[in-house]
Formats: C-alpha cells, sequence, structure tokens
C-alpha cells in the first residue's frame, strides 16, 4: 500500500491547472497532466493503514463516504508507486469502467474517507485515478473487447447517461445484444450534456469511449424517445429485457412572483444548448447567452457553479449565486467527523473564475429569493432577495425564516435555476404503469432493481433520485448484473 513510511515523508500535492484568467477564453478542458515521477510520490502517501476506509461506499449523514463503486484503491496505488502503470489500469477496471470519467468530475468521497486525512492533508486518489485512465489511453491498453461469444439475448438500455452507459458495457461483456436508446442527438445523457466542455471534454473523452463501446458492439440509437418515437408496447415486444436509466431530469422550480418573465431559465436549458454550440460550431434555437449580462444563479450546487464558468466564458457583465444555505466552516466541524464527507467551505473551478474576473467568490449564502422584476417588454430586469435564518418549526424541522431589513434588489437580464431536480420525467412511467415511491421514483430496490413489471429494471437516478454520477456508475454495473442473472439463470458478473 504504497511506501511504508512515504506518508511521514511526502506532502499532498494536487496537479495544476490553467489559471483561470487564461481558461476562460475557450472551452478547453483546463486539468494538466503531473508528471509521472510526481504521481509515483503521491502514491507512495497511501499508508498501510489496516482498514482502508477509501473503497468502501457507505452512506454517511446523506452523503457518500468512500469511492460507491469499491475502488481498489490502495491496490493501484501501490502498483503506480512501484511503476506497474497497465497493472494499475487493470486493477482500476475491475470495478470502473469509465475511470476516465470519474477522475474528472467526481468530487471524490473517496479522499473524504483516506485514512491518512484524519492527521494530514488525504492522499490525491482522484488525480492519480484520472492519470492512470490517461496512460491507458495514450499507451494503447485501452481497446475494443468484443465477447467471445453470443448469448442471443436481446436488451434494451432507455437512456445513455452514467447508468445507461456501465450498464451497457456489463452486459455486452456478459454477450448479450444491447441497444441503448438516446432522445438528444448524441449519445452520453449527462456526460455528454449535463457537464459542461471544460470539465469533460466530449469529443476527446466522452466520444472516445462510446467508440470503444461500439466497436465492442453496443448499438446506439438517437433521436428516440421511447413512448413517442418508439412505442413503448414494440419495445417490449422486440427485446427479451428493459433497463431505464432515464435519469432526474424534472428541474426544481421557484414558483414567485414574476416567474413567467422572459430571461428566466432552467440550468440544464442553458447547459445544454450552449454544449450543443460548442460542439456543432454554432448557436442553434435554443441558444441562450450570458454575454453583457447581469447574470444571477439560483442554486450553490455543482450545476450552479457549471452556469458561473458558462456565463464568465459568454462574456457577461456579472454573475451572482444565491445558495439558501449557510457558507461551510474551514475545516470540519464537530457534527462531521471523519469519514463523512467533509462538509468545509472550498472555491470550485467556477468560483476560481469568478474570483479572478470579478474579484471575489460569487456566492451570497443564507439568501433566497423573493420575487422577479421585470420591463414593460416582458423581459426580467432584477432578482428581489433576502436573508434567511434557519430556524426548527414545531415537528423539529430545520426552515429558512426571512430576516426582516435585509432585502435587496440585483440587477439581472439572466436568471438561471440551479435548485436540482425532483425525480424522472412521467410519460414512459406512466405508458408503461410502473410504481413508484413516495419521491415518484421508479419503485426498484437497491441491489435487486426489478420494477413492478418482470424483465423491466430501473437503476441510476430514476431510481435513488438525483446524485453523484459514480452512484450512477454503481447503479449501472448493479442493474446489468440482476438483468444478466434474470435472463440467464444465472450471473459472473461482479
Amino acid at each position: 500500500m504504497g511506501k511504508p513510511t512515504g506518508f511521514m515523508e511526502f506532502l499532498r500535492e494536487v496537479a495544476t491547472e490553467v489559471a483561470p484568467s487564461d481558461r476562460i477564453r475557450n472551452w478547453d478542458e483546463f486539468h494538466l497532466h503531473m508528471p509521472e515521477e510526481n504521481l509515483q510520490t503521491q502514491g507512495a502517501r497511501c499508508m498501510d493503514c489496516g482498514t482502508p476506509f477509501c473503497h468502501t461506499g457507505m452512506e454517511m449523514n446523506r452523503a457518500a463516504s468512500g469511492c460507491p463503486i469499491n475502488n481498489l484503491i490502495p491496490e493501484w496505488n501501490d502498483l503506480i508507486y512501484r511503476g506497474r502503470w497497465q497493472d494499475a489500469l487493470d486493477r482500476l477496471h475491475k470495478t470502473n469502467n469509465f475511470p476516465e470519467f470519474t477522475g474528472r468530475v467526481c468530487p471524490a468521497p473517496c479522499e473524504g474517507a483516506c485514512v491518512l486525512g484524519i492527521i494530514e492533508p488525504p492522499v490525491t486518489i482522484k488525480n492519480i485515478e484520472y492519470s492512470i485512465a490517461e496512460k491507458g489511453w495514450e499507451a494503447g491498453w485501452i481497446t475494443p473487447t468484443p465477447p467471445s461469444q453470443r448469448t442471443g439475448k436481446k436488451v434494451a438500455i432507455i437512456g445513455s447517461g452514467p447508468a445507461g452507459l456501465s450498464a451497457a458495457a456489463q452486459l455486452n461483456s456478459a454477450g448479450h445484444w444491447v441497444t441503448v436508446y438516446e432522445r438528444s442527438d448524441r449519445p452520453g445523457g449527462l456526460l455528454m450534456y449535463g457537464i459542461p466542455n471544460m470539465k469533460l471534454d466530449k469529443e476527446k473523452v466522452v466520444m472516445r469511449r462510446l467508440d470503444v463501446l461500439e466497436a465492442e458492439g453496443v448499438t446506439f440509437v438517437c433521436n428516440t424517445e421511447v413512448g413517442k418515437d418508439l412505442p413503448t408496447q414494440q419495445l417490449m415486444d422486440d427485446f427479451d429485457s428493459v433497463i431505464l436509466c432515464t435519469g432526474s431530469t424534472r428541474p426544481r422550480d421557484l414558483p414567485i412572483e414574476g416567474r413567467d418573465l422572459k430571461g428566466i431559465h432552467f440550468a440544464m436549458e442553458f447547459l445544454t444548448a450552449n454544449t450543443q454550440a460548442v460542439l456543432n460550431g454554432t448557436p442553434g434555437a435554443d441558444y441562450i447567452t450570458a454575454a453583457g449580462k447581469d447574470v444571477v444563479i439560483i442554486g450553490g450546487g455543482d450545476t450552479g457553479t457549471d452556469c458561473v464558468g458558462t456565463s464568465i466564458r459568454h462574456g457577461c457583465t456579472s454573475v451572482t449565486q444565491l445558495e439558501i444555505m449557510p457558507q461551510p466552516p474551514e475545516t470540519r466541524a464537530a457534527n462531521n467527523p471523519w469519514p463523512e464527507w467533509p462538509k468545509i467551505y472550498r472555491l470550485d473551478y467556477g468560483q476560481e473564475e469568478a474570483a479572478a474576473m470579478f474579484g471575489d467568490d460569487p456566492r451570497t449564502y443564507t439568501t433566497t429569493a423573493t420575487h422577479f422584476e421585470g420591463d414593460e417588454h416582458g423581459q426580467v430586469t432584477a432578482v428581489h432577495t433576502v436573508q434567511v435564518e434557519w430556524t426548527k418549526d414545531e415537528q423539529g424541522r430545520f426552515i429558512p425564516k426571512h430576516v426582516p431589513g435585509t432585502e435587496q434588489r440585483l440587477p439581472a437580464q439572466l436568471v438561471l435555476l440551479a435548485m436540482g431536480f425532483l425525480g424522472p420525467e412521467q410519460p414512459i412511467i406512466d405508458a408503461l404503469g410502473l410504481e413508484q415511491d413516495g419521491r415518484s421514483n421508479i419503485k426498484a430496490e437497491h441491489e435487486q432493481y426489478t420494477t413492478s413489471i418482470p424483465g423491466v429494471f430501473a437503476a441510476g437516478d430514476c431510481r435513488r433520485g438525483q446524485s453523484l454520477v459514480v452512484w450512477a456508475f454503481n447503479e449501472g454495473r448493479g442493474v446489468a448484473r440482476e438483468c444478466d442473472r434474470y435472463l440467464m439463470g444465472t450471473t459472473e458478473l461482479p
């Protein structure tokens, strides 16, 4: 597990990135490679901790603790330290179909659970994972590996996001014929249109892996919405099994005064149209520009951060991000102990860029919008806000309470709603007559993934609700295992 004394000898070092003032001029990825010798030193910091928590994949206090796909982290840290890169890649692929994705966009709950993190900065697990994957591509170790024989069974997967792709990869490796249906013009789902190009390059990274999957035998059918372009009954008749990986795509709205004004959009409308413009080389009819506008983003999560970075690249005049929760502390609070995910104050890439452009973190904490103001043409011109304090109601639940005298008016010609998602969209659920749980997700037990209809499975955000990409990979692999068992009576998939 690395060098026994490495954690005492070497300091944590992370890969450098293109400076914010330079990277905002384009849509290129801003991650820079770390020299191999530096990576081996970082692998050496993986201590002989006896009981690693980094790969546990537990949920603690409603957040991931350790790797949800149970990556064999200490093993490939040791292999990197010893210079055995191809062995490290093989070990990584045992649990992760797409390490080049998680190495870029996963928030690294593994590092939050690193035992070394109790006393020192944790091992740079995410950067090592990213580097192993890229080394594999550069060295030509990642190539199409079609199954040696086919079972003759046909599986339809609805949705080509993280869960759908991992399910497709696993089921195809088991010898089944897999067809993935995607309603957008390109496969990839969230990986293609939910994450901006500067975080995850679509042509160089996402399409690179999709091309391998196609070469291995997976069929992608785009511009096809099941229940609209393809009748659900035809789907059930043509395939031996169906897996729903449609995601949680119903955005949370903000039904306050002025919501119907022009210039107020859901974040994914903004981000999707922007990525399409980047890939097509020209804006489409749905393109939304932030150029020359005061932008207010309501929501302080990852999607809100992506809106910040995108707005800055458009050339916005200003950007403000409203967060209803309090600002996190600089270090772990007493009620947030290791190995829970550390809920601490961080500057993500979008906030770094806003600070470089406008001088400060764009987030305004414990603040909510009360109403939108518009002009005589029905165009939004301002967002009215108020600060909140969190108090308990009669049932002991924390609720936000407006603080009198803290009202403020923020100029805004573009407002982006990035407040999360409520669950899967309803048409395909209604068309199939599937049962739903109390949160409107498709009802299917974790580790089983079976819906109320035999032969129909559900996985990812449409089953568990909005979550991390790495949890979707976990569920995609899990549903593939159970689907294979259903089709064959037994399974060898992990």
